[in-house]
C-alpha cells in the first residue's frame, strides 16, 4: 500500500491544515520534525461528531486518564488537535506530551507543544483546533496561550485538572476582537475579549454579565 503524499511547507499546512500519515502499521502516536509536532489521529477515546463541541466535551475526561495529567507540580500537559477529513465529522488526535526541555522536578510551569500536523491514514486532515490541558485547577489560559505568536488555528481550547474549559477564539488576521469563552452547562460563555492592539501580548478585557 503506497504512503499517502504529507505537506511540506508550513505555507501549505496552514492553507490546507494538513499532513497525511505513513501506513498504518508502522505510525506514531506522535513525533517531532525539526520544530513542528505531528499527531495520529483519530484518538479511539474520542467519539467523533458532527457537533465540535461534544468532541470537546469528552476531552478532559480522557487526558485526565493519562500519565502524570492530574499530578501538579510534578504533572504532565498534554496537547493534541480537533480535525475533520471534510465530510462535516470532527475527530480529536491523539494527545502528545511533547515539549521543550524543562527542568526534572516539580514546577510551576508546564508545558506542550501545539501540533502543526495530524496524521490520518484516511484522508487529509483539515485542523480547526489545538487543545492542551493544564495538571492543576484552578488554572486558565496563561498569557502565553493568549499571545498572538502562540497562535496556529482557529481555535484554542484549555482545561485544568478540574476541567474547567476555556475556548479561545484569537482573530488574529482580523481587526475584530479576540474572544474568550467558558464553558457552562454546555454552553459557552463570553468571559472576555483581546482589543485589536492587545492581540499581541494577549491581555484580556473582561466582559460584564
Amino acid at each position: 500500500m503506497p504512503a499517502v503524499l504529507v505537506c511540506r511547507t508550513a505555507a501549505l499546512s496552514l492553507i490546507l491544515g494538513c499532513a497525511a500519515a505513513p501506513e498504518p502499521s508502522t505510525i506514531r502516536d506522535y513525533w517531532r520534525s525539526g520544530q513542528h509536532v505531528h499527531v495520529r489521529g483519530p484518538w479511539e477515546a474520542i467519539t467523533p461528531s458532527t457537533d465540535v463541541d461534544e468532541v470537546i466535551d469528552q476531552l478532559c475526561p480522557a487526558v485526565m486518564e493519562l500519565p502524570r495529567a492530574t499530578d501538579r507540580d510534578y504533572g504532565q500537559e498534554y496537547c493534541g488537535a480537533i480535525y475533520s477529513l471534510g465530510d462535516g465529522i470532527y475527530y480529536a488526535s491523539m494527545p502528545s506530551p511533547l515539549s521543550e526541555p524543562v527542568p526534572v522536578g516539580p514546577s510551576k510551569k508546564k508545558t506542550c507543544i501545539p501540533p502543526r500536523y495530524v496524521a490520518d491514514s484516511r484522508w487529509r486532515a483539515v485542523v480547526l483546533a489545538d487543545f492542551h490541558s493544564h495538571p492543576w485547577s484552578p488554572s486558565g489560559m496563561t498569557p502565553t496561550d493568549r499571545l498572538a505568536q502562540t497562535q496556529i488555528w482557529t481555535i484554542r481550547i484549555q482545561f485544568d485538572r478540574a476541567c474547567t474549559i476555556t475556548k479561545l477564539v484569537p482573530n488574529p488576521d482580523s481587526e475584530q476582537p479576540g474572544e474568550v469563552y467558558l464553558r457552562q452547562r454546555n454552553r459557552w460563555k463570553l468571559v472576555g475579549i483581546i482589543k485589536h492592539e492587545d492581540k499581541g501580548l494577549g491581555f484580556v478585557t473582561d466582559v460584564d454579565d
